[in-house]
């Protein structure tokens, strides 16, 4: 494992085409069952909401959030590997509602791997509620899918 990052400032900057490779890199390292480069991209083209929180030149994490009539859904929350613990999941969280508020949304809605109890803490902390499962949502081992839960915050 890398040496842990700690910036002495973080900000905000859109995820572009020319960005997402970098966030790749982070996606394959931090998951079993990564995106792809063509989800980051079709992310990006479709206009949904695309931010890496950065330091120095240093990608920390990333989300991407796509807007509805009066909700938004989270579809990747995701901190480097070498940057977690560190509190910025939930510097993300908050950007996001902010965000999100001032889209005139109602609603944050997510899906997490039921196996992610970390996650779901860091949800839960920040005020979202499990409101249900959704069976084989996520790729698994080999032949096999992991249930979702799904959560909710009203904003």
């Amino acid at each position: 494992m890398s040496a842990v990052f700690k910036p002495a400032e973080a900000g905000f900057e859109s995820l572009t085409e020319a960005r997402v490779e970098a966030v790749v890199a982070i996606e394959q390292q931090a998951y079993a069952h990564p995106w792809t480069h063509g989800n980051f991209l079709d992310s990006v083209r479709s206009g949904y909401q695309a931010q890496m929180l950065v330091a120095e030149t240093q990608v920390l994490g990333y989300f991407i959030a796509m807007m509805g009539v009066d909700e938004v859904h989270l579809l990747n929350l995701t901190v480097a590997p070498q940057c977690q613990g560190q509190g910025w999941g939930r510097v993300m969280l908050d950007a996001l509602a902010l965000w999100s508020r001032s889209r005139g949304a109602q609603w944050l809605w997510l899906e997490v791997r039921v196996s992610n109890g970390r996650a779901q803490q860091i949800y839960e902390s920040h005020g979202y509620r499990r409101v249900g499962e959704r069976k084989g949502y996520y790729p698994g081992e080999p032949g096999k899918r992991e249930d979702a839960v799904v959560m909710s915050l009203k904003l």
